[in-house]
């Protein structure tokens, strides 16, 4: 056999290792990736103080950008959820509009809630809010929850600073301000298009009202609401600067930066405080005051808080890092020329690779994060041999096909089944439909800016 095919061979065993010892193991993913990555190195050749150095050189690279955006991006969401400005947002959104527009405000609401957190901890946050809209207006659960779980999860699945997209940002070295541009040009159709257009097509599944008054949820929330009654709460206008504080400072970065002296102060300043650690930074500081101080915290508390918001994140993290380690592995295995030699001659788009890849891990490993980390490591070194291709596309495109088919192997999948109190068969036709539309919408969008010369 040919050098090679026995180079491809293991690369290949090593990806399928990865998702058995994720699937059938049930190993965590961050042990899963360090295995397969040092397997990876071994079988190639490396020595394995050469293994260990690579894996180690991939993943502090990784970390010193994405390590600080989601670390930041926690805190900055722990202090919008505590202190009480998510509701804020949501009540507002909420209260815009008549009866018939609720699902839709609230889809809008959630999107902009998910902008600054992991999509777990803001699930749980929106749910009783969920429950006690329904209850208070008669609306179906289903009717309310869908479009919540639309909006939360195009945040999660396209915008910056989840870690997903943030992730592919630093191995595709694409601009972060074009990224969140390109991420709300498809985000706000994709939420709409599967948020409250989907949800009246879906229903036809749900005829019968689900339990809202004797959920345990409500009871939950009557407790949060008595015990969250002498907070005050934050203004509107500055939850929503908090908000949209970092996308819009990277914005500012992408659309001034070509218009000012290169070696110009202003121009400095203006690539500095665009940088998506530096303005995550400054809305994390903003937030201490406007959302903490003013709401009646004490430092200590504010301290306590920061401290907490950052657990979830953790194992988020080391899965990025450790997927950092099995991309540096591939390419200290020469493993990425190969793919960037044989990507020269095939005859397909490398957005179109880069999102069957990404899906295909989905769909085998459940997590969004892991099918991520892999397809950007695969896909990068054919990003070297294809400069036409915009480098903000092929994160969408990574990003977007990170989302397919959530089913049973997903947490998403039962943390919406379980509160929602739905079967599983009701769970696939609405939860599993709802992700996959939205991965397939994504990568439509992607193509379509790519044709029009995005």
């Amino acid at each position: 056999m040919q050098p090679d095919l026995i180079q491809i061979f293991i690369s290949t065993f090593s990806i399928v290792l990865l998702v058995l010892l994720i699937t059938r193991v049930k190993l965590h993913p961050f042990l899963a990736l360090m295995i397969a990555s040092a397997f990876l190195g071994v079988a190639s050749g490396l020595a394995p103080t050469a293994t260990i150095k690579a894996f180690q050189k991939g993943f502090g690279g990784i970390l010193s950008s994405v390590g600080l955006v989601v670390g930041l991006g926690s805190m900055l969401g722990g202090l919008l959820l505590s202190s009480g400005g998510a509701d804020k947002i949501a009540n507002a959104f909420v209260g815009a509009g008549s009866k018939f527009w609720i699902p839709t405000s609230i889809c809008g609401a959630a999107l902009l809630i998910g902008l600054p957190h992991l999509f777990d901890v803001s699930f749980v946050m929106l749910v009783p809010l969920v429950f006690a809209i329904s209850q208070r207006t008669g609306n179906h659960l289903m009717r309310l929850g869908l479009p919540m779980a639309a909006g939360l999860y195009v945040s999660h699945g396209f915008l910056l600073p989840h870690p997903s997209p943030t992730l592919a940002l630093a191995v595709f070295h694409a601009d972060a301000g074009r990224t969140i541009l390109y991420g709300f040009m498809l985000a706000i159709p994709i939420a709409i298009l599967t948020g409250p257009m989907l949800t009246p097509w879906v229903m036809r599944w749900f005829p019968k009202p689900l339990d809202v008054a004797g959920s345990p949820i409500m009871a939950a929330a009557a407790r949060n609401d008595a015990a969250d009654s002498k907070r005050r709460s934050p203004a509107l206008p500055l939850v929503l600067l908090t908000v949209l504080l970092p996308p819009g400072l990277m914005l500012l970065r992408t659309s001034l930066r070509s218009f000012l002296p290169a070696n110009g102060m202003l121009h400095e300043v203006i690539d500095g405080i665009g940088d998506p650690i530096v303005s995550l930074a400054i809305a994390v500081l903003f937030a201490i005051y406007a959302l903490g101080v003013r709401s009646g915290m004490g430092l200590g508390q504010i301290q306590k808080l920061l401290g907490k918001s950052l657990a979830p994140a953790a194992g988020v993290i080391l899965i990025l890092g450790a997927g950092g380690g099995l991309k540096e592995m591939l390419m200290a295995t020469h493993i990425g020329d190969m793919i960037a030699q044989g990507a020269s001659h095939w005859q397909i788009s490398p957005l179109l690779l880069a999102w069957s890849v990404a899906a295909l891990m989905r769909i085998a490993v459940g997590s969004a994060t892991v099918a991520t980390v892999t397809a950007a490591g695969l896909v990068a070194p054919i990003a070297a041999v294809h400069p036409e291709i915009s480098p903000e596309l092929l994160v969408l495109a990574v990003a977007s096909g990170g989302v397919m088919l959530s089913h049973l192997n997903d947490s998403g999948f039962w943390l919406f089944k379980e509160y929602f109190q739905l079967t599983v068969a009701q769970t696939l036709k609405s939860w599993t439909l709802l992700v996959s539309l939205q991965s397939l919408l994504g990568l439509t969008g992607v193509l379509m800016i790519n044709a029009l010369g995005g």
